[in-house]
């Protein structure tokens, strides 16, 4: 069963993400929230092609990801939720919530953090909205995630098959709450009680800090209602407001090599959450 699970898994995952962004490019072109004013083919390849990089960096840096580490936690009994014996129902829906709350607390260290900010910048600064927005991360970044959640599996202890779900739920939130989808108002206002909607993670992507400074889930929209980051609505409104810093926010800033040396060129003092203390209005 172990062995199947991990042979398996990347087709399962590139399955899911492939038919996800599919999905969600046809409805961004059937029911775009907001215009397009930057080609997307500028946007896109770039993009894409971080992801092909973010994807080489880690099979080349960790021997196992976090499915393959989670089966070799269930083998050798490593883990809070196998020392305490937890029924595999449970351990399933506590690996879920726990994983999804150490992805909220990190994002918001990576905003918090001058060092960790210069990696999460290159995000923020698409100067676009879409759904290749939520595969737009540094390598560094991305190593740097994959390191808390190999640590956080030794530490917990959670099923396989919980780390495998998450992944792709992850994945798949990520890829629906960056796009750029008009959803009724009414619909939205009931979905965002339950998963993170475009128009809610949207305000999160704005140029003004105390709004960057707020949304952080990517998958559950509960922890930013309960730790105080919501924010239900941009001050110009979905379409009026400007998306990205405003630093970099040339179209040669939107090139691969660009993106790739972002977090050495110029200050990391102006994070957000320095900004929106100072009473600033956005990177400088």
């Amino acid at each position: 069963m172990s062995d199947t699970l991990l042979d398996l898994e990347p087709l399962i995952r590139l399955g899911a993400f492939l038919g996800v962004l599919g999905v969600m490019a046809i409805w961004e072109l059937a029911a775009p929230q907001r215009r397009h004013e930057i080609p997307r083919l500028l946007r896109w390849s770039n993009n894409l092609a971080l992801v092909v990089i973010d994807t080489l960096c880690l099979r080349l840096i960790f021997p196992v990801l976090a499915v393959g580490l989670a089966l070799t936690a269930e083998a050798q009994g490593w883990g809070i939720l196998h020392w305490l014996s937890v029924p595999g129902w449970l351990a399933f829906i506590i690996a879920f919530l726990v994983l999804d709350l150490a992805i909220y607390l990190q994002h918001v260290v990576f905003h918090a953090v001058p060092v960790l900010w210069r990696l999460h910048r290159m995000h923020h600064a698409d100067l676009e909205f879409d759904v290749t927005t939520g595969l737009r991360f540094h390598p560094l970044e991305i190593i740097l995630s994959m390191a808390i959640k190999l640590a956080l599996v030794v530490i917990l202890g959670p099923p396989a098959v919980a780390v495998l779900v998450f992944e792709i739920v992850l994945n798949a939130s990520a890829l629906f709450n960056h796009s750029n989808i008009r959803l009724p108002l009414a619909v939205d206002r009931w979905l965002r009680w339950i998963i993170v909607t475009p128009d809610m993670h949207r305000v999160h992507h704005s140029v003004i800090p105390a709004e960057t400074n707020s949304n952080f889930g990517f998958n559950l929209p509960w922890w930013d209602r309960l730790l105080g980051t919501y924010r239900a609505q941009p001050r110009e409104g979905q379409r009026g407001m400007t998306i990205g810093l405003e630093r970099f926010r040339t179209r040669r800033d939107l090139w691969i090599d660009r993106m790739i040396l972002q977090p050495f060129r110029g200050p990391a003092a102006t994070h957000p959450v320095t900004r929106a203390r100072e009473g600033g209005d956005g990177e400088r």
